[in-house]
This record gives structure tokens, sequence and C-alpha cells, in this order.
């Protein structure tokens, strides 16, 4: 069975917890339409059996995965980068312009994707009053989300990940959630965090090439 394959029955499987008064689910793989890109997407760039190193995000908001059903991809980049045909606005996000700079800058997306897998510590999104939640914005989801966001890494590491080190995409309470995580259940044996992309796009942006050079290196590293 082909990482594609896994990756593609995981995402067919998810099953949103309950959540508290006020918050959705943003839960774009349940429409079919999404679910064919994604399969379209996996099965061009995971058609193998080789591991990746993960690279954990969030969670999906609207206009990237919350759209695409793939990660830090938004409808501009899935056609401009990926080759990937599909009937989404093409709009952009932030901070898919720069994963996406990154990936140009590493190689392209083969090369890239054939050596790592970007998720996020919840696979699915959340959205209050039509904007984007995290899942560590209010505590009843936290609380609600974790026994979901445990299985979702536990299954993800099963279909093929290097669990020497992963990379947090995001350096305060996104690293905190999984650092916590993986004390107790030991996914991982280091955990290297680094800036988000939004904080980079909407306030470091004229040092963006900075940033991705520490990407670069710290991806390098890792290797």
């Amino acid at each position: 069975m082909s990482l594609a394959t896994r990756i593609i029955a995981f995402y067919k499987s998810l099953k949103p917890p309950p959540l508290p008064g006020g918050i959705e689910v943003l839960f774009p793989q349940q429409k079919a339409e999404v679910m064919g890109i994604v399969e379209k997407f996996f099965s061009k760039f995971y058609n193998d059996d080789y591991p990746r190193q993960l690279i954990f995000g969030i969670n999906p908001g609207r206009f990237g995965a919350g759209t695409t059903g793939i990660n830090f991809t938004a409808p501009r980049q899935l056609k401009d980068y990926c080759g990937i045909e599909h009937p989404f606005p093409a709009q952009s996000e932030l901070s898919a312009e720069f994963i996406y700079e990154l990936i140009a800058s590493f190689g392209g997306p083969a090369l890239f994707y054939r050596r790592y897998f970007i998720t996020s510590v919840s696979p699915l999104g959340f959205v209050r009053n039509g904007t984007n939640v995290n899942y560590y914005d209010n505590k009843a989801l936290e609380k609600a989300v974790k026994p979901f966001i445990i299985s979702s890494i536990q299954n993800q590491v099963s279909f093929g990940a290097d669990t020497h080190e992963c990379i947090c995409v995001g350096e305060d309470k996104n690293f905190k959630f999984l650092t916590s995580l993986n004390e107790e259940y030991k996914f991982f044996r280091k955990i290297i965090p680094l800036p988000h992309p939004r904080f980079i796009m909407q306030y470091r942006r004229r040092q963006k090439k900075k940033y991705i050079d520490l990407y670069l290196s710290t991806l390098n590293d890792v290797s």
C-alpha cells in the first residue's frame, strides 16, 4: 500500500469531535470535489512508500487547507506550483505564499514532498462567527479536541513518518501544546519550532528571505 493510499484513507476516516457551542468544524474533505483534489495531490506526490518527516501547522484555515483540503496550499498555489486544476476560486493566502516560495527555493514540489509531509496538529479547522479559530484559542475547544488530536498524530506516525525529528510551525502555543503531548506519548525524539509564516508575512515581510533561509537550513539539518 502506497503512502498516498494511507494518507487519503486517513482523511476519509476523520470524524470531528463534539465541539463547544458557537464553534463549527472546518472539514473540507467531507465534500466530494475537495476529496477528489486531495486524491490527485497525494497520488501525484506521495505514490511511494518512503517515510516523510512531518511538519505540523496549527489547524486548517478557511482560505488555504479549509478550501483545498491540503495543508498550507491555497487554490492559486495548487494550480501554479503543483499543476493541479481545480474548481475553487483563484484565491491565495499569506501562509501558502510563504510556504510555496520556500518550496520553490528547496527545489520545487516534487523534491520537497518527496521528503516532507505538511500536516497540522489538528487536521480539521474551526470557525466561530465566520472567523478562523485556532484549537488553543479556547480552553473548552482545546479540551474537546485533544483526544482527536492525539489519535490523529498516532495515525499519521503509523503510516510512514520519520520519528527522529519533526518541525512545529509556530514557536509559542502550538509548540508548547505539541511538546506537552510528545512528552507524554513520545511521538518524536525531538520537535523543532519555526516561526509561523503568517507572522512572517504580516510583521516581518521585509525579512522574508532571512526566514526562508532559516526554514531551508532547518529542513536540511533534520533530513
